[in-house]
């Protein structure tokens, strides 16, 4: 699909009859990396037609940390390019910036005004980050506030999310029933889906460590969605095994590191847990495990490389898919926030 083939359905749209809404929100920091394809993008990507999606590039939540405008802008179209590139069908879903719609910074405002401090102060994000520095944002402290407004104007039923993640959805439940108690019925009251296997793919040099985006500049640590296919062999032929030579599934720490390969196989190529053991039962050694894996991966992103590059040639086009996404947000949330407003006692203006 060429990217004006894309713009061409970008009429708002209201509830999608029989289906469950679903909200997914990704920072524009950092290399997407495997980790996130895997754990979350890939997902999104295989189940799109199945409910109706919401997926949101959160640049608010990025700038609870410091950021230099230029590169922010940059990550954010470059994340953009890489959720169209890696399948998600505008036709299909929504996709738009976070800041596009102002709601959700109204929303955080909103619910901010219902949510006890000590709610926050206890998150283990917010605990872990703020150690060891002299001064922490009040957004910082604020993210989950505004992740629940995220979630909430958009009366999601579902938020697939990382483990690292549950803690935040769980928070968005105790404010959504915690307003519905004082205000009335106004939200549904959304459940954190952790994928089976993928949610937690862990660094190729570091088995034991969530593969995450922040480390992808350690040289061997996670595969980068841009990496070229040299570059993507040369990581996997290092990443950290064990002294055995048996391929198969298992909860042994010491195997944590085979264990990862064989999952990054098993979500990459569909394939179920039996029938990957299968695959490499006349393997010879982890070597052979490394070259197949490196092969299915090389197979599975030289092509979003590919689009992700042809979108990035025509930043315009992107800019204004990105704008639609934001129209279709919007006709959701907009009408949501006035509720919320009209429910803690707010004076509408008159359309």
């Amino acid at each position: 699909m060429t990217m004006q083939e894309s713009i061409r359905d970008t009429t708002p749209r209201s509830r999608i009859e029989g289906k469950r809404r679903v909200f997914s929100g990704i920072q524009p920091s950092g290399d997407v990396q495997l980790g996130n394809y895997i754990g979350a993008i890939k997902g999104w990507v295989d189940r799109q037609e199945e409910k109706e999606n919401y997926f949101c590039i959160v640049d608010l939540h990025a700038l609870t940390v410091p950021q230099e405008p230029d590169e922010l802008r940059h990550q954010t179209r470059s994340l953009a390019a890489m959720l169209f590139a890696a399948g998600l069908d505008p036709e299909k879903c929504t996709i738009f910036v976070q800041s596009h719609v102002t709601a959700h910074a109204e929303a955080c405002w909103l619910l901010n005004c219902v949510t006890p401090i000590g709610w926050l102060e206890r998150m283990t994000q917010f605990k872990a980050k703020a150690e060891n520095q002299e001064s922490v944002s009040t957004g910082l402290l604020d993210y989950p506030v505004l992740m629940a407004g995220d979630i909430l104007l958009y009366d999601a039923h579902e938020v697939p999310v990382g483990e690292d993640q549950r803690q935040h959805v769980e928070l968005a439940r105790d404010i959504a029933q915690r307003f519905n108690h004082i205000y009335g019925d106004t939200f549904v009251v959304p459940v954190g889906v952790i994928p089976e296997i993928g949610g937690r793919v862990m660094g190729l040099n570091d088995p034991t460590m969530k593969m995450s985006k922040s480390y992808a500049h350690i040289r061997g640590h996670a595969i980068r969605m841009l990496d070229d296919p040299k570059e993507i062999e040369r990581t996997i032929k290092r990443a950290v095994t064990d002294t055995g030579n048996e391929i198969r599934f298992s909860d042994e720490p010491e195997r944590a590191g085979v264990n990862n390969l064989l999952g990054i196989y098993k979500v990459i190529t569909g394939m179920d847990e039996a029938a990957v053991e299968a695959e490499f039962a006349n393997a010879r050694g982890y070597g052979d495990l490394k070259s197949r894996v490196a092969e299915v991966v090389v197979e599975a992103l030289t092509p979003i490389r590919e689009r992700y590059e042809a979108l990035m040639q025509d930043v315009d086009a992107l800019d204004r898919l990105l704008e639609r996404g934001a129209e279709r947000a919007q006709s959701v949330a907009g009408p949501k926030l006035d509720e919320i407003k009209q429910s803690m006692g707010l004076i509408l203006r008159s359309k």
